[in-house]
């Protein structure tokens, strides 16, 4: 970059973050932290729950000698286990590799072989196929057993660490770093030996967005009187309230309804609609700041905003009075 825009643009981190799904169960966890996320049989998880154990799952990783760029590969039904190895995985730096669980173990073997896997987290419940798959593999691997309470199956337990125990010993504070390569998918192998696919954060996090923006239209609306809500919702209409300097910026920060607030009187549920302060899904950062001493202000704070600093992955920081 070189004359007008060579001075003050360099790549920073109000002007820059890289993009990852990741940032989609952070917010959430944040906007969301007591809803239901996970519903497995008998068990239920939050989505502070899922997201502490993710994030406890990162850390035990890492704890264990995972790299970034390391090949982690996953043998599990669609349990809660799987989703939070979509996650964690990621957040340690390292790549996901799912196997398809209808594969033999001679497909298992060059899979975990081809990907240079430096761990496997398998159910006890495709035993029978790991059991072999790990011995053509003729190496040692990390092995983390899942035990599905909801399975009452065959399979057996093998000499790998178990799941919850791994977890207790990971950090649910930790911080999560982007990486390039996001995951590893093979082929089934019809035509020959699988063959493998890599798929990194940003090409992850763009088609969950461009799902969004092809199947859905968003909501966006100045807070109106107590008695036009009102008359809106007798007919149907649900309002949500955004802000962003719409005509100059664009909406980035929004509204985050709470279910709780459906029984409120209307004026209270009207004050909460007004709320402002929770980012756009594509809003990396939303800081209310004190104009005197420019330190954010407690989430908890009310009054007239003053200072409202933007941060986007595609557009440099903003700050509007």
């Amino acid at each position: 970059m070189s004359g007008l825009y060579a001075g003050g643009l360099t790549q920073n981190a109000a002007n820059y973050t890289p993009l990852t799904p990741l940032s989609f169960i952070e917010r959430t966890a944040q906007v969301y932290p007591g809803r239901c996320a996970v519903i497995h049989g008998a068990r239920r998880y939050t989505w502070q729950d899922t997201y502490e154990r993710s994030r406890r799952l990162a850390s035990a990783l890492i704890g264990r000698g995972i790299q970034a760029g390391d090949t982690v590969a996953v043998m599990l039904s669609n349990t809660p286990e799987m989703i939070e190895c979509h996650f964690g995985v990621a957040m340690s730096g390292a790549v996901l590799n799912t196997l398809n669980t209808r594969l033999d173990a001679e497909s298992i073997a060059l899979m975990l072989g081809h990907g240079e896997a430096r761990a496997l987290i398998a159910d006890r419940e495709y035993s029978a196929v790991i059991e072999p798959a790990l011995a053509r593999l003729g190496r040692e691997i990390l092995l983390i057993e899942v035990d599905d309470s909801e399975y009452a199956g065959p399979g057996k337990r093998q000499d790998g660490i178990e799941y919850e125990d791994f977890l207790a010993g990971g950090d649910p504070d930790f911080a999560a770093d982007e990486w390039n390569a996001i995951a590893l998918d093979y082929t089934s192998g019809t035509t020959g030996n699988p063959k493998g696919v890599v798929y990194h954060h940003r090409g992850a996090y763009l088609n969950a967005v461009s799902n969004i923006v092809s199947w859905g239209m968003p909501p966006a609306a100045a807070p109106p009187p107590a008695s036009v809500i009102e008359g809106m919702e007798k007919i149907g209409f649900t309002i949500t309230h955004v802000y962003g300097l719409t005509e100059t910026y664009g909406p980035a920060a929004v509204c985050a309804k709470q279910d709780e607030w459906a029984s409120l009187p209307i004026d209270r549920r009207t004050e909460r609609n007004g709320r402002q302060g929770v980012r756009y899904h594509l809003q990396e950062g939303v800081t209310v700041m004190d104009p005197q001493t420019m330190q954010p202000l407690p989430k908890t704070s009310t009054g007239k905003i003053q200072k409202f600093v933007l941060r986007e992955r595609a557009k440099s920081a903003a700050t509007i009075e």
